[in-house]
């Protein structure tokens, strides 16, 4: 039997209790420290929704806050992501990425004011990863300083979003209740410390195995895809089994 597997993304106002359940198991399979309390109060900020199923059965997930702001004087629209996982038998998959980066292109017409910006937290160098792998500039990373104005920013919508729990200096979110990635999705295969993406990664957020968020941000234009990411483009147009409603 060939495994099917399909993307779907939502309103998070038309999850039913059924699918919340499977996200909040999924979730706390895989991070310690999760409970249906926080996962329910972090789920309701939320506004859209992505799943990753394999054979009907979800195997990954990505929440979403789209959002307006100001910032000095400006408007912007930003897209944070909030709890996201994918399983380790569905690792090898690119439909979740493909699934989101064509979900933010498509809420980009719901919220075309100012420049679009993707907010990033992220305690594991997997999803850190995403950042080289689709977009072509994004911060922090290993080869190039942080624009000041591009700071100014991050600052100020970290600021903004989690008040005193982010540590400016060191650009770390250290939440009240973190959630740690459990084995083995914490695990740093060998030889991969040698990349310097996630070496970069490590050492900017030491206490990622505690639960800290290293706090990234990129521009969400398609001019600013990789290669890669523009594949995931042509892909997501080709994909039957991939659908929102």
């Amino acid at each position: 039997m060939t495994d099917r597997t399909e993307t779907i993304h939502l309103p998070r106002a038309e999850l039913s209790a059924g699918q919340q359940n499977e996200m909040f198991e999924l979730l706390s399979k895989h991070f310690a420290g999760v409970t249906s309390a926080q996962f329910e109060a972090d789920l309701a900020e939320k506004n859209w929704v992505i799943h990753l199923k394999r054979n009907s059965r979800l195997v990954g997930f990505s929440t979403i806050l789209a959002y307006q702001t100001f910032f000095e004087g400006e408007p912007a629209s930003v897209i944070y992501s909030g709890d996201t996982i994918v399983a380790p038998e569905a690792w090898n998959s690119p439909a979740l990425s493909r699934a989101w980066i064509a979900c933010v292109r498509e809420l980009r017409k719901s919220y075309p004011r100012g420049k679009y910006y993707w907010l990033l937290l992220t305690s594991g160098f997997r999803t850190y990863r995403f950042l080289p792998v689709f977009w072509r500039e994004f911060y922090p990373r290993f080869d190039a300083p942080m624009p000041l104005e591009r700071k100014h920013l991050l600052n100020f919508l970290a600021n903004e979003r989690f008040g005193i729990q982010y540590e400016a200096e060191r650009g770390i979110v250290r939440f009240n209740r973190p959630q740690q990635l459990r084995d083995p999705v914490n695990v740093i295969p060998a030889g991969k410390e040698a990349d310097p993406h996630v070496s970069f990664f490590l050492e900017q957020n030491p206490g990622h195995v505690s639960g800290d968020e290293l706090v990234c941000l990129t521009e969400l234009t398609d001019e600013n895809l990789t290669p890669a990411g523009r594949r995931m483009i042509a892909a997501r147009t080709d994909e039957p089994s991939s659908h929102s409603r």
